[in-house]
C-alpha cells in the first residue's frame, strides 16, 4: 500500500515537473534593430534614442532586460546605410526601426519578412514604401514627417521675419524626392510673392557653401533650407548663413537651437515615443500591414532672437506670440 502511494506520488511529481519548468523559464529576449541617418554623437540622436527607450520602458520593454536594441548610425553616408542595413537584417531582429527617408528605402527593399517601422519619412506612398497610409501592406508601417506643402509655410515665415526680400535661395538635394517635392511647392508660390528663386545643391558640402556665398552677393536675399541631407550638415549651413548675413528659415527646431534664425516643422522627438507603441503591438502579434501609417501631430515654431539681432531684424510681436520656443 505504501509502495503504491509512493509510486503515485513520484509519477505525479514527474508529470508536473515539465509544466513547472516551462512556467519558470524566462521570457525570450526580443531584438530590435535601429538604423539612424545621423551620427551617434549628434545631440539630436541622443534625445531620439532616449525617447525611444523611454517609450518602450513605459510599455514594459527594458533595453538590456527583456529586449536588446542594436543601434547603427549611418551619418547620411550611402555606403554606411547599405552596410548597416545588411548587418541589421543578418541579425534577424524581431523588428527594425529606420530614421529618415534615405535610410528606410534600402531596408524595405532588402527584406520582406522582418517587420519594419519607419520614422521621419516623406511621401511613403509616392516613394513606393507602402501601398496606402491606412493599409500599408507588406511588412512595413511607420510615421511620416510632413507633406511637401509645408514648404509654402517656410516661404511665408521668411517673408514675415524679413519683409524686404526680393529673392530666395532654396537649399535642396535635387536627387531626392523630398528635395524635388519641396522645391516644386516653393517654385509654384514664388511668383505670388514676387520673389526670384535660386536653387542651391545640398548634396555636396563644398558646392553648398559656394552656392550660399554666391547668392549672398545679391542684396535682399533670403534662404530656405529644405529636408533631405541638410540635418547632418546643419552646423555648416547655419554658420554659412550667419557668415554671409542671410536670413534663413529651417525645417526643424534644432536648427534654431543651433543658431538658425527661424524654424517650423514637426516635433522630431514625439514620433519615437509613438513608435514604441507600434513595436509593442508587433511584439504582441499584430502585423505592420494592418497598422496605419501616422502623420505628425505636433509642430513647432522656434525663433532665435540673438540671430535676428545680429542680422538687424526686428521680429514682429505677432510672430513672437505664435512661437513655441524663443532662443535668446
Amino acid at each position: 500500500m505504501l509502495r503504491r502511494e509512493f509510486m503515485t506520488l513520484v509519477a505525479g511529481a514527474a508529470a508536473a515537473w515539465p509544466l513547472a519548468a516551462r512556467a519558470q523559464q524566462p521570457e525570450r529576449v526580443r531584438r530590435i534593430g535601429v538604423l539612424y541617418s545621423l551620427a551617434e554623437a549628434d545631440p539630436e540622436s541622443v534625445v531620439r534614442r532616449a525617447a525611444l527607450e523611454k517609450g518602450l520602458k513605459e510599455l514594459g520593454w527594458i533595453n538590456g532586460g527583456n529586449i536588446r536594441i542594436d543601434y547603427r548610425w549611418a551619418k547620411n553616408d550611402p555606403e554606411l546605410i547599405r552596410k548597416f542595413a545588411a548587418e541589421l537584417i543578418a541579425l534577424a531582429p524581431d523588428v527594425i526601426l529606420t530614421s529618415g527617408s534615405v535610410v528606410a528605402a534600402p531596408v524595405v527593399r532588402a527584406t520582406h519578412n522582418i517587420p519594419i517601422v519607419f520614422l521621419q519619412v516623406i511621401d511613403p506612398v509616392g516613394s513606393g514604401l507602402i501601398e496606402s497610409m491606412a493599409q500599408p501592406g507588406g511588412n512595413v508601417t511607420g510615421f511620416t514627417q510632413f507633406e511637401y506643402s509645408l514648404a509654402g509655410k517656410w516661404l511665408e515665415l521668411l517673408e514675415e521675419i524679413a519683409p524686404n526680400l526680393s529673392r530666395v535661395a532654396v537649399l535642396r538635394d535635387a536627387t531626392r524626392g523630398p528635395g524635388i517635392g519641396q522645391f516644386a511647392v516653393i517654385q509654384a508660390m514664388a511668383p505670388q510673392h514676387l520673389l526670384e528663386l535660386r536653387p542651391i545643391n545640398a548634396g555636396d558640402p563644398d558646392e553648398m557653401e559656394r552656392g550660399i556665398a554666391a547668392v549672398a552677393r545679391s542684396p535682399n536675399t533670403g534662404l530656405v533650407v529644405t529636408v533631405g541631407g541638410t540635418a547632418v550638415r546643419r552646423d555648416l549651413i547655419v554658420a554659412a548663413a550667419a557668415k554671409h548675413r542671410l536670413p534663413a528659415v529651417y525645417p526643424y527646431r534644432y536648427f534654431a537651437a543651433d543658431g538658425g534664425l527661424i524654424s517650423y516643422g514637426p516635433d522630431t522627438i514625439e514620433p519615437y515615443l509613438r513608435a514604441a507603441g507600434y513595436v509593442d503591438r508587433i511584439f504582441k502579434g499584430e502585423k505592420p500591414a494592418n497598422l496605419p501609417v501616422q502623420a505628425p501631430t505636433k509642430y513647432q515654431l522656434a525663433i532665435n532672437l540673438k540671430t535676428a539681432k545680429a542680422l538687424g531684424l526686428t521680429v514682429p510681436a505677432s510672430l513672437l506670440a505664435r512661437a513655441d520656443e524663443v532662443f535668446e
